[in-house]
C-alpha cells in the first residue's frame, strides 16, 4: 500500500511540475512581443533601442557603444577577425506633416508603403503628452463614385483623424508637425499556432535573432570579435548601417532581416521562400550581391547542422549588408532572413520554428568563423 501511495504521489508531483511548466510564460514570445509592439519609425527608434540595450549590455565583453545615428554596438570577444552582425531597429511609419483647419492631420510616409495598405488603418502618434490614437480616414461607400469604389487612394490624399475638430484641440492632445507615427497593430499568437501576428517584423524579427544569438555566443567558445549591431534608419536608405560599419570596420558582415514569404499565390519568380521552411539567404537583391564563397560557407554549415535553408532572389529590396559590403576596403557580406508574410504593412506573420532555426544557423556560423576561414572568404587571388 505504501509503495502505491508513493507512486501516486510521484505521478501527482510530475503532473504538477508539468502543469507549472506549461503555464510558465515563454520568454521568447515575451521578447518578440516587446520588440514588435515597441514604436520605432526611422529617426525615433528610442523605445526599441531601450529594449536592445537592456538585453545586450550584460552580454557585451566591453561597454556598449553608440554611433552618431543612434545605432547600438555590442561586442563579444576581443581578438580575431571582426564580424559584424546587423539588424535594424526602425520600422515603416510616418511623420505628422501639418494640422488642418478641421483638426485632421496630413502625414509624410517613411519607407516603402503600399498605398493600398494605408486606408482605414489605426495608428499611434508619439505626441509630447504621450500616445495619441488615430485612424486614416476613408471616403464612405455611400457617397463615393463607382470609379472610386475600386480605386487605390494615393497617399497624398490620406489624412489622420484623431478626433480633434480644430488645430487647438490637436495641440491640446500634444500633437504637432514632426511627431512620429507608427501602426497600431498589437502582437498576437495566432489561434494557438506557432505563427505570430504583429507589426514591424521587418526588422524586429532580426533584432530578436541578434539578441538570442548573442546570448548563446556568450557561452560558446569562438575565435572572432563579434560585433552585434542594432542600426537605425534602414527603411529610408540604410543610413544607420553606413555609420555603424564605419565604427566597426568589419572583415565580414552578416545582416539579419525579415524575408519575403511567397505563401499568398504570387508568381514563383517574385520570391521563393515560404513560412515554416526555415531561414533563408538572399543570392541577390536590389542593393547587394553577396560574396559567393560566403554563400557556400553558409550553405555548407546549414547542411552540416541539418538546418533547412531557403534560397531567394528579390527585386525591389534593400538591406544593410550593402553598406557593410562597401565599408572600408570592402567586406564579404550576406543577408540572412527569417521569412515574413505581408511585410511593409500593418500586420505581418512570422513562424516560431523559422525563428529558432535562424538562431541555430547564426550560432553555427559564428562558432566556425575563425581567422583562417575569414581570410579564405576574403581572398580573391586567382588560382594558379
Amino acid at each position: 500500500m505504501r509503495s502505491c501511495l508513493l507512486l501516486l504521489a510521484s505521478f501527482a508531483s510530475m503532473f504538477l511540475i508539468a502543469t507549472i511548466e506549461a503555464q510558465r510564460p515563454d520568454p521568447t514570445i515575451g521578447l518578440l512581443q516587446r520588440l514588435a509592439d515597441a514604436p520605432g519609425p526611422p529617426g525615433a527608434e528610442d523605445a526599441v533601442r531601450a529594449i536592445m540595450v537592456a538585453e545586450l549590455k550584460g552580454l557585451s565583453s566591453v561597454p556598449l557603444r553608440y554611433d552618431g545615428m543612434g545605432s547600438v554596438i555590442a561586442q563579444e570577444g576581443t581578438s580575431g577577425p571582426r564580424i559584424m552582425v546587423d539588424a535594424h531597429m526602425d520600422e515603416l511609419g510616418g511623420i505628422v506633416r501639418r494640422v488642418g483647419p478641421n483638426g485632421q492631420l496630413s502625414m509624410q510616409m517613411l519607407g516603402g508603403w503600399l498605398d493600398q495598405a494605408l486606408v482605414d488603418q489605426r495608428w499611434i502618434i508619439l505626441g509630447s503628452k504621450g500616445p495619441v490614437h488615430a485612424v486614416t480616414g476613408i471616403r464612405d461607400i455611400h457617397v463615393v463614385t463607382p470609379a472610386e469604389r475600386t480605386a487605390v487612394f494615393p497617399r497624398e490624399s490620406i489624412f489622420l483623424d484623431i478626433g480633434a475638430r480644430t488645430p487647438a484641440e490637436a495641440a491640446a492632445m500634444g500633437v504637432e508637425p514632426g511627431d512620429p507615427v507608427v501602426p497600431d497593430s498589437p502582437f498576437t499568437v495566432m489561434n494557438g499556432s506557432d505563427n505570430y501576428l504583429g507589426k514591424a517584423w521587418d526588422d524586429r524579427i532580426g533584432c530578436a535573432v541578434l539578441i538570442e544569438a548573442m546570448r548563446r555566443m556568450a557561452k560558446t567558445p569562438h575565435a572572432s570579435q563579434i560585433f552585434f549591431v542594432a542600426t537605425t534608419q534602414e527603411e529610408i536608405g540604410l543610413r544607420g548601417a553606413r555609420t555603424a560599419a564605419n565604427v566597426v570596420k568589419p572583415d565580414l558582415g552578416l545582416a539579419l532581416e525579415g524575408g519575403i514569404a511567397n505563401d499568398q499565390g504570387g508568381h514563383a519568380e517574385e520570391t521563393q521562400a515560404h513560412l515554416g521552411g526555415g531561414p533563408g539567404i538572399f543570392l541577390y537583391d536590389s542593393s547587394a550581391i553577396p560574396n559567393r564563397k560566403l554563400v557556400r560557407f553558409v550553405r555548407d554549415t546549414a547542411k552540416t547542422q541539418n538546418i533547412p535553408l531557403q534560397l531567394d532572389l528579390v527585386q525591389g529590396y534593400g538591406d544593410d549588408s550593402a553598406e557593410m559590403q562597401e565599408s572600408g576596403t570592402g567586406a564579404p557580406t550576406l543577408n540572412i532572413v527569417t521569412p515574413v508574410r505581408y511585410t511593409h504593412a500593418h500586420n505581418g506573420i512570422v513562424n516560431r520554428g523559422d525563428f529558432d532555426k535562424t538562431v541555430d544557423l547564426m550560432v553555427a556560423l559564428l562558432t566556425r568563423l575563425d581567422q583562417k576561414t575569414v581570410d579564405a572568404i576574403r581572398d580573391f587571388t586567382p588560382a594558379q
